[in-house]
């Protein structure tokens, strides 16, 4: 078999850091500080951390897109090929967790295109560099195919390939299957080691899932928040001196699996939402998102939906929380959750009484933000739900130093890590203590410690009797807390 061609590849790039460190406007800690460090031409990296050490900054900084007059602090040397990382962009391509924030245009060809349109490549280089790069990361279909209709998979596939078309000397990876199915990211990563095997570009690659990882890898570099390099080397050797200390830290490593919950005896379970032959399209779409799904949920059990990216988990997640109105079939209360008003349909209920008897996080956390500190974030729940003000402020403070986001009470949502902002959507949902919570990949970006401290808060709650429904491509998470899965197929595109 013929391996697919290469686009030809920029020299590997060299990384000097040297002293840096970088504090994000209205800030007072240092979201990193003290940083040195040296990656030479070629090397892979996995960049290790607890959620909010300054990873993803760390990549977005060498991709040049940290600029000092937007208000952040900067300290030390931050060098790519010896040059300032913004004026090194066209030697750096960025890849980020989530496929669908990166695709632009409507067909494949040309989202590949967009980038080198924007660096000014002439037009007759462009469509050769666009099938080269399609071709590398072995993208199954034409340059025509519809963009809306690829799986999540292919759209990382895609988006990696925008980024190979611009042929750069470092690859800088955030949790690029953080979003995918298994079987997607498996995909992935097959696709970025082949890559990376033909064009020797250096890679920097942020990822959770490390045992994964590892393969792709031939040094791991550890950083603490605020204090640099905690543990670089081999990832045998990093894993063997210092795995203990690194998962007690927060950092996933191999071989150290987080505690499950302890099993307590629950109150009776009783339904509290059911979803019958439920179908729902979107606007504009050719075909159902989903399509005759039955579901109960019910109190004192936890609900795992699972299935491969596009089978529709997001979009029943929305229906069973009342945010959307089925197309087909009927989404109703039972009188557990609503007495009284039992089998009338949630979707119609009045918002000040959804907030109150239903928690919802959203797949994306920065969709559900609507102020501008953490702290009003947990209150705006109670507030609207008509909670006393006293109680709200009680759940605020209990919540912010359950889940490790009492530092950080004053910041606005949107300058928080990945991490932080899906706990604080975790946390928003539970502010209203509600009956029914409905997750859309609760662990999405955290690290051991906020991954253990979420799953027991989850299983908790169960115990005392919440309901809970969670969508997840986290199959740990899923076997730790899940009394029952639904299992959607995968649907046709």
């Amino acid at each position: 078999m013929t391996a697919p061609p290469t686009p030809t590849a920029a020299a590997p790039s060299r990384i000097e850091v040297r002293g840096w460190g970088l504090r994000h406007p209205g800030r007072r800690e240092w979201a990193l500080r003290d940083l040195t460090l040296t990656v030479q031409p070629g090397e892979r990296v996995l960049l290790l951390g607890p959620s909010g050490a300054g990873k993803s900054t760390l990549l977005a900084a060498l991709a040049g897109l940290v600029d000092p007059r937007g208000g952040a602090e900067t300290e030390g040397q931050l060098l790519v090929d010896g040059r300032d990382p913004r004026d090194a962009r066209d030697r750096t391509g960025l890849l980020f967790q989530d496929p669908e924030s990166q695709i632009v245009m409507g067909r494949a060809g040309d989202d590949v295109a967009f980038g080198l349109e924007n660096r000014c490549v002439p037009t007759e280089g462009i469509w050769h560099r666009v099938d080269a790069a399609l071709d590398a990361v072995e993208f199954p279909y034409s340059r025509d195919r519809p963009t809306h209709a690829l799986s999540g998979g292919e759209q990382q596939r895609l988006a990696l390939a925008g980024t190979l078309a611009l042929r750069p000397g470092l690859l800088l990876l955030d949790e690029p299957t953080a979003s995918l199915d298994p079987a997607g990211a498996a995909e992935v990563r097959e696709v970025l080691d082949r890559v990376l095997r033909r064009t020797g570009a250096t890679m920097l690659l942020v990822e959770h899932r490390v045992d994964d990882a590892v393969a792709l890898t031939d040094r791991v570099v550890v950083l603490e928040a605020g204090g640099g390099v905690v543990a670089d080397g081999a990832p045998g050797d990093v894993f063997r001196a210092h795995g203990a200390t690194l998962a007690e830290a927060g950092v996933w490593v191999p071989d150290h699996p987080p505690a499950p919950p302890v099993r307590r005896e629950r109150p009776a379970s009783e339904a509290l939402v059911m979803a019958e032959r439920v179908g729902f399209r979107y606007p504009g779409a050719e075909a159902d998102a989903i399509e005759g799904v039955d579901l109960v949920a019910r109190s004192s059990e936890a609900l795992a939906i699972i299935g491969p990216n596009g089978s529709g988990k997001s979009t029943l997640a929305l229906l069973i929380a009342g945010l959307l109105a089925p197309r087909t079939g009927r989404v109703v209360a039972a009188e557990a959750l609503r007495a009284g008003h039992g089998h009338e349909p949630i979707a119609r209920w009045p918002a000040r009484e959804l907030v109150r008897r239903i928690g919802t996080v959203f797949q994306d956390p920065e969709h559900q933000f609507l102020t501008a500190s953490v702290r009003d974030e947990l209150l705006l729940g109670p507030r609207r739900a008509g909670v006393p003000e006293a109680v709200g402020r009680r759940r605020a403070e209990e919540l912010l130093d359950r889940l490790h986001l009492a530092p950080l009470a004053e910041a606005n949502p949107f300058t928080l890590s990945g991490g932080e902002k899906r706990r604080l959507s975790v946390a928003t949902a539970l502010a209203t203590a509600p009956s029914l919570l409905v997750l859309d990949e609760p662990t999405f970006g955290q690290d051991r410690r906020t991954w253990t401290e979420l799953l027991h808060l989850m299983a908790g709650l169960r115990d005392e009797g919440r309901g809970i429904c969670f969508v997840t491509h986290d199959r740990p998470f899923a076997h730790a807390l899940a009394d029952r899965t639904l299992a959607l197929p995968e649907r046709p595109t």
